[in-house]
């Protein structure tokens, strides 16, 4: 039997200390009109990929991954489909931010001086990016997703070993929970790292049944995945804001960004009461020291909820640029629903090499 091996190309980037790896190629194309559909595919049919990146030995689950594939939108330069522990968010800011710096500095999408204005198809529908981009590398973007909204509020559940904890339910891409870490405890301080995912891990767990699961325009979603952690709002003047926060991933991942869309499911929370106007920012800082910058933007609809669109301004670092390989005969690799989704290889060149004397 033939040796079964596969090669996968990649930029590692991180945005706030999160990293995340863009696979740019070695996948095949995934059947599906639009970019959400691709992503359903990937996770019904191909969930290997997220796996093997996310795993030992070849990963760790607190990355992400973003597969670039074809969009389907006219305006789109490119599709991305967001791979986490938690499993595929229909959109992520720090996920955007990293995978707008990874395109545009490898020269897949050419990049211009100044403010360049790039478009990508997410899962959840468009993200409209501005890049700034000084010498010769981008210093920072800003990017915009689908509006976020406030599903459900003044919920509450009982956690072992914890208590009773209050919390509301946003979406900002995937389903959130917000929960007044103060009343509970914590500061949102680097000491605190441990502590926030441990309670984060219960919490979910006991909040997960009964919760809805579906979005009016996107469908099913899945159990919830994340966590977010609210200190104190400051008031720094000039409709500018900044608080602590910090979020937990299940299973099992608390974020060294204060990541887009807990930010922009914090501003959907603070419009929903009034304490947030359009064009006003949030500055989150997370337990880390790691900050992002949130804007309120204009009011809108989505089915029967009041949402808020917003923009998420932060900056990505490129890391690496790597080929991975695949053994798929490895046994630490779970090759049952990987296989399908990656490139085979080319087949080997048939004319001799120059220099290669092939006549004995």
């Amino acid at each position: 039997m033939s040796h079964r091996e596969r090669t996968l190309e990649l930029i590692d980037t991180q945005s706030g200390g999160d990293v995340s790896r863009i696979v740019t190629a070695g996948v095949e194309p995934l059947p599906g009109a639009t970019v959400l559909d691709k992503a359903r595919y990937l996770q019904r049919d191909g969930d290997g990929l997220r796996r093997l990146l996310l795993s030992e030995p070849y990963g760790d689950p607190a990355m992400s991954v973003d597969l670039i594939v074809e969009p389907n939108h006219p305006q789109a330069q490119a599709g991305y489909i967001i791979m986490e522990a938690m499993g595929y968010p229909l959109y992520s800011g720090s996920n955007t931010i990293c995978t707008a710096t990874a395109l545009l500095q490898s020269g897949a999408i050419p990049m211009q001086a100044g403010l360049q204005h790039v478009v990508f198809e997410s899962p959840a529908g468009l993200a409209r990016i501005t890049a700034l981009v000084t010498d010769g590398r981008v210093r920072s973007v800003t990017t915009r997703g689908e509006p976020a909204y406030v599903a459900d509020e003044g919920l509450s559940v009982d956690v072992p070993h914890y208590g009773t904890v209050e919390f509301d339910l946003v979406w900002s891409g995937a389903y959130y929970a917000m929960i007044d870490a103060s009343a509970h405890g914590f500061c949102l301080v680097a000491e605190e790292q441990i502590a926030l995912t441990a309670f984060g891990d219960a919490f979910v767990r006991a909040a997960r049944p009964g919760l809805r699961e579906d979005h009016p325009a996107l469908g099913a979603l899945g159990p919830l995945p994340f966590a977010h952690f609210m200190g104190p709002v400051d008031d720094v003047g000039r409709g500018r804001f900044t608080a602590r926060s910090a979020t937990y991933v299940h299973p099992g991942v608390l974020c060294r960004s204060p990541t887009g869309t807990g930010t922009s499911a914090r501003l959907a929370l603070m419009a929903r009461h009034g304490l947030i106007r359009p064009g006003e920012s949030l500055e989150t800082i997370s337990p880390r020291g790691n900050r992002f910058v949130g804007t309120a933007g204009e009011p809108t609809q989505v089915g029967s909820y009041a949402a808020l669109h917003s923009t998420i301004t932060g900056s990505a670092r490129l890391m690496a640029h790597s080929r991975l390989t695949v053994d798929l005969d490895d046994p630490l690799v779970d090759d049952s629903d990987l296989e399908n989704v990656l490139s085979r290889p080319s087949p080997p060149l048939t004319r001799p090499m120059a220099g290669v004397d092939t006549s004995s």
